[in-house]
């Protein structure tokens, strides 16, 4: 039977969770998602995990942060003047907000600070840190 390898487009169905349980991520209700393993659409270590399944073949995985979305990257975090903001958005921490960079591509951050004059903001992937486990169930390739 024909196993994945790097370069095979696939489709699979997931289910991913926190060590505490919490699912974050499924496509139970869903379509499968697919994609060509090894181009990095989706995290390393998944991707990685795919390699060597067969069509109907399901395992569970643990991935450490290093292979998952990393570990907390400073640079990411960055302070900006309250007034960068518009005056019709109730700003809180946790505040989830579409910001663009300098060069004007989207980015979504936290707000994680805020005082008189400045938020705190933190563009790292919310699961950054985490280790991630997930089910995997390759259904075919593409």
């Amino acid at each position: 039977m024909r196993q994945a390898q790097k370069g095979d487009t696939v489709k699979v169905h997931f289910k991913g969770t926190l060590d505490n349980g919490k699912e974050f991520a499924s496509t139970s209700e869903a379509a499968p998602i697919e994609f060509t393993i090894g181009e990095g659409t989706l995290i390393r270590g998944f991707e990685e995990e795919t390699v060597g399944m067969a069509p109907g073949e399901t395992k569970t995985v643990r991935l450490e942060a290093e292979r998952a979305f990393g570990h907390k990257r400073y640079d990411l975090i960055s302070k900006i003047p309250r007034n960068a903001v518009p005056e019709n958005i109730q700003l809180s921490v946790s505040l989830n907000l579409q910001m663009n960079t300098p060069s004007g591509n989207p980015v979504q951050v936290v707000v994680t600070e805020i005082s008189e004059k400045e938020l705190t903001i933190d563009a790292n992937p919310p699961l950054v840190g985490e280790p991630l486990n997930f089910d995997i169930e390759l259904v075919e390739f593409v």
